[in-house]
C-alpha cells in the first residue's frame, strides 16, 4: 500500500560568532570550568550579538537547509519556527523569517513547547506535508536563551546558549513500512502540573517583562530520564520499530548526564548517540537540529539511516519521533 511520508530532504544550522567558554563565565559568576564540566558536560556555548535577533539565526539556518535540499525560497509553502525567544510578542518569528527569506505568501507560524519545540514542530509539519497541504516545508528550531539568563544564578546561566537549526520536509511515497524514508512515528506529551519546575518568571500578561529562566534542576533531571524513555518507547511502537533498530539517537542537548541516563535506561549503544552539548550547551528547541546537522556534516548520519529524536522542556513538555533520512 502506497503512503505519503514527510521526508527530510535537507538540514542546515547556524551559530553566532561569539563563543563563551566556562572560563569566561567564571569571571562573572561563582563557578569554574571543572564544576560545569563535571555536572553538565558543557565546555562552551555561543551567544548572539545584541543586534542579532532570533529571526536572523533562524533565517540563515533555513537558507542552509534549503541549499542542502536543492530548493529555492520561492518553493517554500510552509514555515514553522519552534522558539521560546521570539523577536517580539507578535508577529510570529516565522512571519519575520518569511520576509527575510523572500518566500511567496505561505503558511507561517510559531510553535512554543520550549526545548521540545522542534519535535512538536516536526510532528505538526507532518500533518501538512503528509496530507498534501504543503510540498516544501521549512521547520526551524531557533533560540537565544542567553537573553533569559539571570547572570547571578550559576545553576542556570552556565547551561544555555544560542543557535538555530532547520530541516526541509517534502512529501515522499512509501510502502507503509519502517523501511520508508520520512517520519515514521511520534509521541508528544505535556504535564502542566509540573510548570513550576522549569519556567521564566515573566511575561506580557503577568509582569509585563521578559523575566529570567528558573529551574529545579534535580527534579527536572528525574522527570527527564523517566518520561523521555517512555515517549521514545511510544514513538518506536508508532513507527513499528524497536530501539535496537535505531541507527542514531539524536537527543535534546540539555545535559550530558541526562543524555547518558536516557541512553542507559533504554540500553542504547553509546556509539550511536549524537552529543554536541559540550560545544553548543543547551540551545532549547535548536539543539536537536543543530546536533543532527553536525552529525550529517561530519559523515556519521547518512541517507537511509533510522534516526530517533527526543526532547523535554518547560511545561513540562516532552516527546520523541522516529524518522528515516
Amino acid at each position: 500500500m502506497s503512503v505519503t511520508r514527510s521526508v527530510v530532504t535537507g538540514v542546515g544550522s547556524f551559530l553566532p560568532d561569539q563563543i563563551v567558554t566556562n572560563a569566561d563565565l567564571a569571571q562573572i559568576v561563582d563557578t569554574s570550568d571543572e564544576w560545569i564540566i563535571e555536572r553538565t558536560g558543557i565546555r562552551q556555548r555561543h551567544r548572539a550579538r545584541e543586534d542579532q535577533p532570533t529571526s536572523d539565526l533562524a533565517t540563515e539556518a533555513a537558507r542552509r537547509a534549503l541549499a542542502a535540499a536543492g530548493r529555492d525560497p520561492s518553493e517554500v509553502d510552509l514555515i514553522i519556527v519552534a522558539t521560546t525567544t521570539p523577536d517580539m510578542t507578535f508577529p510570529a518569528t516565522a512571519s519575520i523569517v518569511q520576509r527575510k527569506l523572500g518566500t511567496p505568501v505561505c503558511i507561517a507560524f510559531d510553535v512554543q513547547a520550549v526545548c521540545s519545540g522542534f519535535v512538536y514542530a516536526v510532528s505538526v509539519a507532518d500533518g501538512f506535508v503528509s496530507r498534501g497541504m504543503a510540498k516544501c516545508a521549512v521547520v526551524i528550531g531557533a533560540e537565544e536563551m542567553t537573553r533569559l539568563m539571570d547572570w547571578t544564578d550559576r545553576t542556570t546561566c552556565v547551561l544555555f546558549g544560542d543557535g538555530a537549526g532547520a530541516v526541509v520536509m517534502e512529501p515522499g511515497e512509501g510502502q507503509g513500512t519502517p523501511q520508508d524514508r520520512g517520519l515514521l512515528g511520534f509521541a508528544l506529551r505535556c504535564d502542566g502540573t509540573k510548570t513550576d519546575l522549569l519556567y521564566v518568571d515573566g511575561g506580557p500578561a503577568t509582569t509585563g517583562q521578559v523575566g529570567h529562566l528558573r529551574m529545579a534542576g534535580n527534579q527536572v533531571f528525574r522527570h527527564a530520564v523517566v518520561n523521555i524513555a517512555e515517549a521514545i518507547t511510544a514513538a518506536c511502537a508508532a513507527a513499528d520499530i524497536s530501539v535496537a533498530d535505531v541507527d542514531w539517537f539524536v537527543p535534546h542537548q540539555a545535559n550530558q548526564r541526562i543524555i547518558k541516563g536516557v541512553g542507559d535506561r533504554l540500553g542504547l549503544d553509546e556509539n550511536k548517540v549524537i552529543s554536541t552539548v559540550a560545544i553548543h550547551a543547551n540551545t532549547s528547541a535548536a539543539s536537536i537540529p543543530l546536533a543532527l546537522d553536525t552529525a550529517i556534516q561530519d559523515g556519521r548520519i547518512k541517507r537511509g539511516d533510522l534516526v530517533l529524536l527526543e526532547a523535554m522542556g518547560g511545561g513540562l513538555t516532552w516527546g520523541a519521533c522516529a524518522l528515516r533520512l
